[in-house]
């Protein structure tokens, strides 16, 4: 078990988180990265050690006198030694506890552990937006209700309420060790591409695999990505890539220029699609840029407008996935629906753009290298036909 925390002004709570783990035959290594006065107690990683993994030293960051110098230089270093423990077997759980800096900094080292780690953070920050802090990973943040500056009933309670969380992670982690999964496949979905991803994971399943849907709205990208890199999966059917629309074009839903690239980094086999390429997200209608107003619009729902994409756009988006794709050291199957990317861009559908889908597909060819396999099917991609190709080629790569 791992404690991080300040433990100049954070040593009781400590002390007493550590006393706890110990009754419930909980061994603990408690990192301090305190840098005002010298901590309350001996920790584990000392705050000197700390700095130096970060670059930095813990005399001169005194002297200096810079808490945001500090919190830079402490952060990098107990992220790096949080991850170099966890390689080397030293806990399989982490605690923090702290305000608004110790909360940035121990949910930083959090970020470093792969999901399924147990996680908890008592924070006087839990109450608000916990996006900064919790990102993609499977962080519990807590709300502390008081300030954590000291013990009394309140913090007590909670203290005590996290360690039995904590327990409680590390016994159900035993369990699901214990269970022998089947292989697994992440699977990437949008509302305009369900019943393909559907009828493709139904036909994986049958086969004796597990698959993993992700919702391709920014942060399921990401997160998909974050497994993928974590070595949770075996395969990655990525039928909707429509989060590079929003990359490239400007929406609200982008996962960022890394799409696509943790299964190409960690070799892991990929059939790939083009699902929704025909779309850019934003807010409401009334929130669309200027830009877009004369564009060809769909109101998804009243929170959600989508912008079709143009022959040009298509083409940028097909180079920058094929930049990707051509990163890959493990078999990589391009699928492209010729009678439509996604539900609206059917026959006859509000974003049905024959030319503009054309663009997509031949920069797709154009850009991408021999490592690349691509299959055309004369198929709308929620079509039964397209789906069961895309799960047909998942299952040639992994058997």
């Amino acid at each position: 078990m791992l404690l991080i925390g300040s433990l100049d002004t954070k040593g009781e709570e400590y002390a007493h988180a550590r006393e706890l783990f110990k009754n419930r035959g909980v061994t603990t290594h408690i990192m301090d990265f305190g840098i005002m006065d010298e901590p309350k107690f001996k920790p584990d990683i000392s705050a000197a050690e700390v700095a130096e993994a970060g670059g930095g030293s813990l005399d001169a960051l005194r002297a200096r006198r810079d808490r945001g110098a500090a919190m830079e230089v402490m952060t990098a270093g107990a992220c790096a030694l949080t991850r170099d423990m966890h390689v080397k077997g030293h806990f399989h759980a982490v605690m923090g506890m702290g305000g608004g800096g110790g909360t940035s900094l121990v949910t930083a080292a959090m970020r470093t552990l792969p999901v399924g780690v147990p996680k908890v953070m008592l924070s006087t920050m839990a109450s608000g937006d916990v996006r900064p802090y919790v990102d993609v990973k499977d962080i519990t943040m807590m709300h502390s209700v008081v300030d954590v500056a000291g013990l009394n009933p309140i913090t007590r309670s909670l203290i005590g309420n996290c360690v039995g969380a904590v327990c409680g992670m590390l016994e159900g982690a035993r369990v699901s060790e214990a269970i022998r999964r089947r292989p697994l496949i992440a699977a990437s979905m949008f509302g305009v591409t369900t019943p393909c991803v559907a009828e493709a994971r139904n036909r994986l399943e049958s086969a004796g695999f597990e698959v993993v849907t992700f919702h391709a709205t920014g942060a399921g990208g990401r997160a998909m990505e974050a497994l993928i890199e974590d070595g949770y999966f075996d395969g990655v059917l990525d039928v909707t890539t429509t989060e590079w629309c929003d990359e490239v074009v400007g929406g609200v839903l982008s996962a960022g220029p890394d799409r696509l690239g943790a299964a190409a980094r960690k070799g892991v086999p990929q059939v790939v699609s083009v699902g929704a390429l025909d779309m850019v997200n934003f807010g409401p209608m009334d929130s669309l840029p200027e830009r877009f107003r004369g564009r060809r619009l769909y109101k998804h729902t009243p929170a959600v407008t989508l912008v079709r994409t143009t022959a040009d756009e298509c083409r940028e988006i097909g180079r920058r996935i094929a930049l990707q794709l051509n990163k890959s050291r493990a078999p990589v199957v391009l699928m492209l629906p010729l009678k439509g990317v996604s539900m609206l861009d059917d026959e006859g559908g509000p974003f049905r753009d024959a030319d503009a889908d054309r663009a997509l597909f031949e920069s797709l060819h154009e850009h991408c290298g021999e490592n690349v396999r691509i299959r055309e099917v004369d198929a709308n991609v929620n079509d039964t036909e397209f789906a069961h190709a895309l799960a047909d080629e998942m299952l040639a790569l992994l058997q």
